[in-house]
């Protein structure tokens, strides 16, 4: 006769070791588990403001050597997480920025500061230009604010290149922006008002209702757990 224990997972309850109810509650806790973390998953990356690509030609500003540049740009899709930046960077063939310190504020240079940090940044679309540079977009990810409408600023400075050499962020004017609130306003810790800069805040909305896609999917294995449970415990 199967001597019976007392299992713990997921909840207190006796089962008897000659059947295999104790593995079935085991499996089911964890698709129930792996089902919760699926709908807490945020939506991937989107665009909350872009002020246009990589001009390559026109000028581009330093971005180290305790040079700042400040650039404006405005959420309009409600409250959002800022988590990512694509900026134009200029570097010398050969180099490579490995970071940039990011901030965001709610003036130019100053203000509130919601978010600074040194940022990890990844060069891609490199190409050469006709000053001899080498002009990429860099792609950085980060851990950044909640913000609701309205505009802010975000600043560059203190870039760490391999080499030890400038580092520079694009200027376009804002030619071929598409966001509400562009071209931004820029500044240049040195100069004062500069032309805007090519760059691309990443985000996405906050919310704690899930999306109607995750609920199904959610309902679909509590449906699914259910016929298990009536298989396995009749």
């Amino acid at each position: 006769m199967p001597t019976c224990r007392l299992s713990r997972a997921p909840v207190e309850a006796h089962f008897c070791d000659g059947g295999d109810r104790g593995n079935t509650t085991s499996y089911l806790f964890k698709l129930i588990t792996g089902l919760a973390l699926l709908v807490a998953l945020p939506a991937s990356a989107q665009v909350l403001y872009n002020n246009g690509p990589i001009a390559g030609g026109i000028d581009a500003w330093t971005i180290n050597f305790g040079f700042v540049v400040s650039d404006s740009f405005t959420i309009s899709q409600g409250t959002s997480q800022v988590n990512g930046l694509v900026f134009g960077g200029w570097i010398f063939p050969g180099d490579v920025i490995e970071s940039v310190e990011v901030s965001i504020t709610s003036a130019e240079f100053g203000g509130t500061t919601y978010f600074d940090q040194q940022v990890p940044f990844t060069a891609s679309n490199c190409g050469g230009n006709d000053y001899g540079y080498n002009v990429c977009d860099e792609t950085g990810s980060f851990n950044g604010p909640t913000l609701g409408n309205g505009t802010y600023w975000i600043n560059l400075q203190n870039a760490i290149v391999n080499t030890g050499d400038p580092a520079y962020w694009d200027e376009n004017s804002g030619d071929g922006c598409t966001s509400p609130g562009c071209p931004s306003q820029a500044s240049d810790n040195s100069t004062g008002p500069i032309p805007s800069e090519s760059f691309t805040v990443l985000g996405g909305p906050t919310s704690t209702v899930p999306e109607p896609g995750s609920l199904l999917l959610l309902f679909s294995g509590g449906v699914a757990v259910a016929g298990v449970l009536r298989r396995r415990w009749r």
